[in-house]
């Protein structure tokens, strides 16, 4: 039973993920910080502390929580290693503060205060007992002070010495506890801040008609690198089923030298834990990761949960799939999409634990390979519960490992496979394409609570996905995108060569298919072609590193503009005082030109004051003053401005320099 002398009331605790189910997410060198409605009956002064430690220790550490008004109160914690934190919230009726509270007040009325001096004599003494021997020396001198209300007893009272003295050793009578215990997950910065680039490792090859290999990959590092993308993601690189093989273009008829699709996993060379004998070996893995982190590159592998009909598990864990009454297995379907070369795993099976285990160690062994990023592929359509528990159990082991979630699917399966785990999440940016769209989006991204558990990955277009705008866009909406992927979010990707070769033939009309799609055949790319977009995509990877305030997304501000063409937005890092203004044509037929509105004064700006605007695409410097300014962009010479600004600074030598 509740203990009816414990009078403070702990509610409305942010973050908290469906009751403490969930952990929020941080990376290393970031802070938390916790706000609760912390209050109790009459006018007693309420104290709080937040405790914090890392998950598995003992002892808390305590930090003290500040009123921010209105029963509102807040504190801050930093997370400095990887894996697990918790945290959690006591509050007490500080009997000391009140005895101060009422003193002030009793003394600005003039009133006799020797009894009040007195009552905070007790007060004193109690916290001396069991205090350590210098603070409990202190305290009792003080408290006799206030006893025999000496002179100096009310600047005794009020001193800053003692209010120290007493939040060190004051009794915390009939505390109360938060019901929960609160989890936050910390991960590397790399689950922050990335840019991904996805290949296809068999379409590497130096020679035209050849099959590539993953040392081709490693011979494409400096490219990547001198792209400025810091994750290389490959599709799977498994043996691939020989039944029911997808031929060009997904047509369910293939040749003999069809490649097939890379996601139908397995053959007679093995399954999830091996690799295509045509890419190389287990070693040829190992001596690319190690090769790529030579360029601060890591390695991401493709994890499709499912088979091809020749997968070893179809013979030695039949039941591990679905049969159909024919006695057949069931293949997978997206209707009205068919994919006859796929069997997907029956998470009912009666044998799930084993399945669960073994497709841990699946992973697991990759990790032992080298590995610590994995896209996963269609995570909606397993069950959370088997991603919570894989998840968990890896990340346990290799806390630093990074699972990029792939489910272009419903809003709240999105949010809640971000929930039991997934590092990073596939958005519905792709198909964002307006301002408002982009501006209402981007706004629950980063202003509601899926902040705290949710990083989104933007990315333009996929090996799935050639959406409408690019496939008429031309370059400028290709550039456009890249922008707006670039600097919306920390993080993104693109899937190439065939963003920067503006890949843009669809399979048909009205069809987001690639025509002569890389996933069921090898293509030729040719990366000197001088059409590319190398250089401009190097340009903006240069700017994210460069700038800490595209390292964030929780800063980001959307600014007004009298042209629905032009977006305009912000983002700011305090620490730095770094400001990045980004503004971007969305018409990629036509000039367009508008006067833009900034909230100078949330960014430190003054009315008054001169500001400079450096163009990080196309190099030019502008002066601004004031809440408006000018415009326009020309989408066939650059659809897009990235301005750093900088702020006009008076120096003691009397001319003015931007900082």
């Amino acid at each position: 039973m509740t203990d009816g002398r414990s009078r403070v009331v702990i509610e409305g605790v942010r973050p908290e993920i469906n009751c403490g189910q969930f952990a929020i997410k941080r990376v290393t060198g970031e802070s938390v910080a916790v706000e609760a409605d912390i209050y109790t009956d009459g006018h007693d002064e309420v104290a709080a502390v937040l405790r914090y430690r890392r998950a598995g220790d003992r002892d808390w550490i305590e930090t003290p929580m500040e009123s921010i008004g209105n029963d509102r109160w807040r504190a801050t914690f930093p997370v400095v290693d990887l894996g697990l934190y918790e945290y959690t919230i006591v509050g007490w009726v500080d009997r000391f503060r009140t005895w101060v509270h009422d003193l002030e007040k009793r003394i600005a009325a003039k009133q006799d205060v020797a009894v009040d001096l007195r009552i905070g004599a007790q007060i004193v003494t109690a916290a001396a007992k069991g205090s350590k021997r210098a603070d409990g020396t202190q305290l009792r001198r003080i408290a006799k002070q206030l006893d025999k209300n000496v002179e100096g007893a009310v600047d005794a009272a009020l001193s800053a010495e003692l209010a120290e003295l007493m939040w060190r050793c004051g009794k915390r009578e009939y505390a109360v506890t938060y019901d929960k215990v609160l989890p936050v997950r910390v991960d590397s910065p790399l689950a922050r801040f990335s840019a991904w680039y996805e290949l296809f490792p068999r379409s590497t090859a130096q020679k035209a008609g050849e099959h590539g290999t993953l040392r081709d990959v490693e011979r494409l590092l400096p490219y990547i690198a001198e792209l400025g993308f810091d994750i290389l993601y490959l599709p799977p690189i498994h043996p691939i089923g020989r039944q029911f093989r997808k031929g060009p273009n997904n047509t369910t008829e293939s040749g003999p030298d069809d490649p097939g699709s890379p996601w139908a996993i397995g053959g007679p060379e093995g399954g999830h834990r091996d690799v295509h004998p045509q890419l190389g070996t287990l070693e040829d893995v190992r001596h690319l990761a190690e090769a790529a982190r030579t360029h601060e590159i890591a390695l991401a592998l493709d994890i499709a949960f499912q088979a091809s009909p020749d997968h070893p598990y179809v013979t030695t864990n039949a039941t591990w799939f679905r049969a159909r009454p024919d006695g057949t297995i069931q293949y997978a379907e997206n209707p009205p999409k068919k994919y006859q070369d796929i069997y997907p795993f029956d998470f009912e099976t009666d044998d799930w634990q084993a399945l669960w285990n073994e497709l841990t160690d699946v992973v697991r062994h990759w990790c032992q390979h080298g590995v610590r990023v994995f896209r996963v592929d269609n995570p909606h359509t397993k069950p959370f519960a088997f991603w919570e528990f894989l998840i968990g159990k890896i990340k346990a082991e290799y806390p630093e490992t990074i699972f990029l979630s792939e489910a272009f699917t419903r809003p709240k399966v999105m949010a809640r496979l971000a929930k039991v785990g997934f590092t990073q999440s596939y958005t519905y940016f792709t198909w964002r394409t307006t301002r408002w769209e982009l501006e209402e989006y981007l706004t629950e991204l980063t202003r509601s609570e899926l902040q705290e558990y949710f990083r989104p990955s933007f990315w333009p277009n996929t090996p799935d996905i050639l959406p409408e705008h690019l496939q008429y866009g031309g370059r400028p909406m290709f550039i456009a995108r890249l922008v707006l992927a670039a600097t919306l979010s920390s993080s993104y990707g693109i899937y190439g060569p065939a963003f920067e070769l503006q890949e843009h033939e669809p399979l048909a009309v009205g069809r987001e298919e690639y025509l002569n799609s890389e996933k069921y055949e090898i293509r030729r790319w040719d990366l000197e072609r001088r059409d590319s977009l190398r250089e401009i995509i190097g340009i903006v990877n240069r700017v994210r590193r460069s700038h800490p305030a595209l390292q964030r997304n929780d800063t980001l501000q959307f600014h007004p503009t009298d042209n629905d063409q032009l977006i305009a937005y912000t983002k700011s890092d305090a620490e730095s005082g770094d400001i990045v203004l980004t503004i971007v044509n969305m018409d990629p037929h036509h000039t367009q030109s508008g006067w833009v509105d900034l909230q100078i004064h949330d960014l430190g700006i003054d009315e008054s004051e001169v500001y400079q605007v450096h163009d990080l695409l196309g190099g030019g410097h502008y002066l601004w003053s004031g809440y408006r300014n000018f415009v326009m962009l020309d989408p066939h010479a650059m659809p897009a401005h990235i301005f750093h600004v900088r702020r006009q600074v008076r120096t003691e030598h009397d001319f003015d320099y931007f900082m």
